[in-house]
């Protein structure tokens, strides 16, 4: 296994990173001031923008939903990767070789994945390029035959594979690619003969993970002479994991995140029809069945903990899509969000749909959507003779487990009216037969892990982040917060000697106070790049909130010159306060002190004349 990225590493990559570049292509940025940027918040919907970024900072901050981070953060929140993979990332944009805590250069398996993507992404301009050549006719009619254009198959990477034995071989060998990398990226097939091209005369789709590279390949016979299955997807390889892996999810996931919606389709060219129809949500599975890695990239993608978001499954009407129904149904519980299935008139998928009566009607089939657990009851009662007594018992004994299987309390009494009224059954006996099936009704009574808890138990929640806007606005309050953002933002301008003597003044506020403890604690290090984080790092949790949206609240000037001389006044005035309840002190007692105390007066004095002096020296700054 790899080792930890070093830590000189990931802060030299953060430096060397404009964090305004990275978010600016998944965000249209706009000057909000001085070192600030701004825009839609692209965690949220929003009408006017308040998320902003500060490139010196190297933080982001949404006054509008608090999220908030470094760019490591996020693009782990906007692709969903690991914090190393992030760095990784960076990395090899800014060119810098990582190294790891073991002393080595890249990981070996880092080193060997960049080497696969490499020859996907050769691999994929290859089979585009051949999409226009005289033998891939046959890949061009089949696309329009199914209602896509030459800009549709640009907007979808889709290529094709000429009926050779060896030319996609050769040209990635011809690319310095190896064997051994070609066999591990399964783009190559092994035989008597050597080695040849895994993909023949076929249409071919670029399979990209959710950050957008190529890490594998769908392919769909053509020709009448080809005797493999009707697709061909590229083997488990060290990159491509079928199981985790949805076909479009790179294009969908924004959509799918800002939205939280998702609908789940059965192949490529339904993806193709619902994107271009304006369903801009829509992912496949490559090649197996919807199972649970896919619940878990999805979740991560939707945002699944609130239960607002919606989960659209379509499946044909026959016995296949039957099938996958239950499937997806047997997995409906790892959702917190909604689950719904959209079945297209005359049974027709998203692609037919499209080709046949246009893109309304496949955006009116989403919009048409039932509930899943509506659909699952139908399902099951369509098993069943209804005109008989025998016949609707044993519905009701097979469907009361879907009804009691519903998580949200207020619908399942709902659904129980509603199977009643499907059965023609009462229903009181309706109701006792979903109480019975009800997950762990059983060991409820004998006191399992699903009884009541204690009527004496208390829960206790955490405290709730505190945030900018709920502090006091009297002079004293405003003075310390403004003299925070100057320190937090702009420490250099400020300077250490100033500095030190900020950190040391007594502030009223004592949330404020709290972020003055971690600024003082971390100033060592007040010219790092990870200055900020050090600092969000030393203060509790609820205060965290409150130390990001210090630094990235706008400081109220509109020049470099004068954001200088600014936060140098800014934080002079707030030890002036300082010094000026100090002097008021020493006065106090002064006035109180007895004469003869001749020691105790000239100490007293002589701290007065010091703390003026010093006055004059802040003023002379």
């Amino acid at each position: 296994m790899a080792g930890l990225i070093r830590q000189s590493d990931i802060e030299e990559v953060k430096a060397r990173t404009n964090i305004a570049d990275i978010i600016g292509d998944y965000v249209t940025l706009k000057s909000a001031g001085v070192g600030s940027m701004k825009g839609l918040c692209p965690f949220h919907d929003e009408r006017s923008p308040s998320f902003h970024v500060r490139p010196q900072v190297g933080f982001y901050h949404c006054f509008g939903c608090g999220e908030s981070g470094d760019v490591y953060s996020f693009l782990q929140k906007m692709d969903h990767v690991s914090f190393s993979e992030a760095v990784e990332r960076l990395a090899g944009r800014v060119g810098l070789d990582l190294h790891y805590e073991d002393g080595s250069g890249a990981a070996p398996d880092h080193g060997n994945r960049a080497r696969l993507l490499a020859a996907n992404q050769v691999a994929s301009d290859f089979f585009i390029d051949q999409l226009g050549s005289a033998g891939a006719e046959v890949g061009r009619a089949f696309l329009g035959q199914r209602g896509f254009d030459a800009a549709a198959a640009t907007r979808f990477g889709v290529g094709f594979a000429p009926k050779s034995w060896d030319e996609l071989t050769n040209h990635l060998r011809a690319k310095g690619f190896t064997t051994e990398e070609l066999t591990l990226s399964g783009l190559v097939s092994s035989g008597d003969r050597g080695i040849y091209d895994r993909f023949r005369g076929r249409l071919v789709w670029p399979i990209r993970d959710i950050t957008g590279q190529t890490i594998g390949f769908g392919a769909r016979k053509l020709l009448d002479d080809d005797k493999g299955p009707k697709y061909l997807n590229t083997p488990e390889s060290p990159v491509y994991h079928k199981a985790q892996v949805l076909y479009g999810l790179d294009l969908a996931k924004r959509d799918i995140s800002r939205s939280h919606q998702v609908v789940v389709v059965e192949g490529y060219t339904d993806v193709m029809a619902c994107h271009l129809a304006g369903i801009t949500t829509a992912v496949a599975t490559c090649g197996t069945s919807f199972g649970v890695d896919h619940i878990k990239v999805l979740r991560r993608v939707l945002g699944d903990d609130s239960g607002v978001g919606e989960v659209v499954f379509t499946f044909d009407p026959d016995a296949a899509g039957q099938k996958a129904a239950m499937r997806a149904f047997s997995e409906e519980q790892r959702f917190s969000a909604q689950t719904y299935v959209a079945v297209g008139p005359e049974g027709l998928d998203p692609c037919d749909l499209r080709l046949q009566r246009g893109d309304d009607a496949v955006r009116r089939m989403v919009d048409a959507k039932k509930p899943m657990f509506e659909f699952m009851i139908r399902q099951i009662l369509s098993q069943y003779n209804l005109d008989t007594v025998e016949g609707r018992t044993a519905a009701l004994r097979a469907a009361a487990p879907i009804v009691g299987d519903i998580r949200d309390p207020v619908l399942r009494p709902g659904y129980t009216r509603e199977l009643s009224r499907m059965l023609g059954v009462d229903m009181g006996e309706v109701a006792r037969a979903v109480t019975n099936a009800q997950p762990g009704a059983r060991s409820s009574a004998s006191g399992g892990p699903n009884a009541p808890r204690h009527a004496g138990a208390v829960e206790v929640l955490p405290e709730r982040p505190f945030s900018l806007v709920e502090l006091p606005g009297d002079p004293v309050t405003r003075l310390e917060r403004d003299g925070l953002m100057a320190m937090l933002q702009r420490p250099t301008l400020i300077g250490r000697d100033i500095l030190d003597s900020a950190v040391q003044t007594s502030f009223a506020n004592s949330s404020l106070a709290v972020v003055r403890d971690a600024i003082a604690s971390s100033l060592p290090h007040f010219e790092a790049p990870d200055w900020l984080d050090r600092v969000v790092a030393e203060v509790p949790d609820t205060l965290k909130n409150l130390v990001q949206e210090l630094a990235m609240a706008n400081l109220p000037e509109r020049t470099e010159k004068d954001v200088t001389r600014y936060v140098r006044e800014i934080t002079i005035v707030l030890i002036d306060k300082d010094l000026l309840r100090l002097k008021a002190e020493l006065l106090g007692r002064l006035q109180r002190a007895d004469a003869s105390e001749t020691e105790i007066y000239r100490t007293l004095q002589r701290e007065l004349v010091r703390v003026e002096a010093e006055r004059r020296a802040l003023r002379d700054e």
